[in-house]
């Protein structure tokens, strides 16, 4: 059999460098499409996944301490595979992240590592990142430089203490670390995250909101086109975010969120918010459905940092759901006025009438577990998949998340900020002080919710 020459050789993989350019820029406006083998990415994928099922089933085969300590910080496991090498950093600290969300080892490792091939989502971000989703798009992987990587590391003790402290925080699920040295190629450090857009299938439109005016207006999709393009601020113009209720919640939470990063000194972060029309059977609120979203809401012990059966933020048993939702209620509701006697515990409440009413001494404790889920701001969540970052509203349901913290305020972006003010005196640019960036995205929010 007489082999191709090097002449035919050159020319088969020209054809296909041009016949992928095409298809480059065709899917460039798609926003997302799959990683096959003709991509570009394709290998790197395909070792990212390997890595990462060796890489969980570690943690799987190690069981979790009871409580983190330093050494959990800062502890790094290299695996040796038969191309690359894969780096593991504090994967303790993030195997106890993701148990105290509800997530088991088992079900991370297969959506990491699913047959499925991975998405990339090409993001009209200034960084030069990339993005890829898992195959079932409830994870986000996104390639980081070493400095960025070394910030999140550095921050991550007081990152899990602020979610232990506000377990309903909107700040984006970090879940791993890790770096990828392939032969004779740059190492990789990329990061694995919770995709606040999860599930997608409905959404009908997606913004990334920085509360500020220049560069922030993306054109459209083409009505009745699938594309996928994510919005700016400039396009939710005359749009409001419709809570009603829940309206303080989310006011409080961001103001929380946002002064945390403004002790990071970090400025950049992106608000991203998606909605999806709720159907006629979601609109409906009954007591059965308000208590099951309590179960999930008001449990205390649940932490990030200590050892507990996998649970979302929150869960209660069945028997103590009932007395905690009425609780609730009453707090939010002139039901009845409560009144703690010290001689034994116990706990009176009086009725509109007047009428004294005898509590179980145990109600004690539960008022307690109510002052702590007030102090903690959290929410009844929403009986539904990825439930910190859903919110329903009157008529929508919106998918809201806090995202891209690793920006420092230094010198350059000093500078920056005086070369912007100077370009768009009149206009208001993302590059400000932590404090007046902090200040300025809680402002957006409180104008553009109801």
């Amino acid at each position: 059999m007489e082999m191709p020459g090097p002449s035919v050789s050159r020319h088969s993989r020209t054809v296909k460098r041009k016949r992928w350019g095409r298809l480059r820029q065709q899917w460039k406006l798609l926003g997302l499409f799959e990683i096959d083998q003709q991509h570009e990415f394709y290998s790197l994928t395909c070792m990212m996944k390997e890595g990462l099922f060796s890489a969980v089933q570690n943690t799987i085969d190690n069981p979790l301490p009871d409580e983190l300590c330093e050494d959990d910080y800062n502890i790094e496991v290299t695996q040796i595979h038969k191309d690359f090498r894969m780096k593991t950093y504090a994967g303790p600290v993030f195997a106890s992240l993701r148990r105290s969300l509800g997530m088991t080892e088992k079900k991370y490792q297969h959506s990491l590592s699913s047959e499925g091939s991975y998405l990339q989502f090409i993001s009209n971000s200034k960084s030069k990142a990339d993005f890829f989703l898992t195959n079932d798009k409830r994870f986000f992987l996104k390639t980081q430089s070493k400095r960025e990587v070394r910030f999140l590391l550095t921050n991550l003790r007081i990152y899990m203490e602020h979610l232990e402290k506000y377990p309903h925080s909107l700040l984006v699920k970090f879940l791993g670390v890790h770096r990828i040295k392939i032969a004779h190629q740059r190492m990789k450090y990329f990061i694995v995250m919770q995709s606040v857009f999860f599930p997608d299938d409905r959404i009908t439109a997606r913004y990334d909101i920085k509360g500020c005016e220049v560069s922030r207006w993306t054109d459209p999709a083409p009505e009745s086109n699938q594309i996928i393009v994510v919005l700016k601020d400039l396009n939710f113009e005359g749009q409001f975010i419709q809570l009603d209720q829940q309206r303080p919640w989310l006011l409080r939470q961001v103001e929380i969120d946002t002064t945390f990063l403004q002790t990071l000194n970090v400025l950049d972060y992106s608000f991203l918010l998606a909605h999806q029309p709720l159907h006629q059977d979601e609109q409906t609120r009954s007591f059965a459905t308000i208590v099951k979203r309590t179960k999930k809401s008001v449990n205390v012990t649940s932490s990030p940092t200590h050892a507990a059966s996998p649970t979302l933020p929150g869960l209660v048993a069945e028997k103590d759901s009932t007395l905690l939702f009425a609780e609730l209620n009453c707090a939010t509701t002139p039901c009845h006025t409560a009144e703690m006697h010290s001689g034994n515990g116990g706990m009176e409440s009086t009725s509109l009438e007047g009428d004294k009413i005898e509590q179980p001494s145990r109600m004690g404790t539960e008022s307690a577990d109510l002052q702590e889920f007030m102090a903690q701001n959290r929410r009844l969540l929403p009986n539904f998949k990825n439930p910190l970052h859903v919110i329903d509203g009157s008529e929508h349901r919106y998918f809201i998340g806090i995202i891209d913290i690793f920006t420092v305020y230094g010198f350059k972006k000093r500078l920056e900020y005086w070369w912007k003010r100077l370009r768009y005196p009149q206009q208001t640019c993302s590059t400000v002080s932590p404090p007046a960036y902090c200040h300025r995205l809680c402002q957006w929010v409180q104008d553009h919710t109801k």
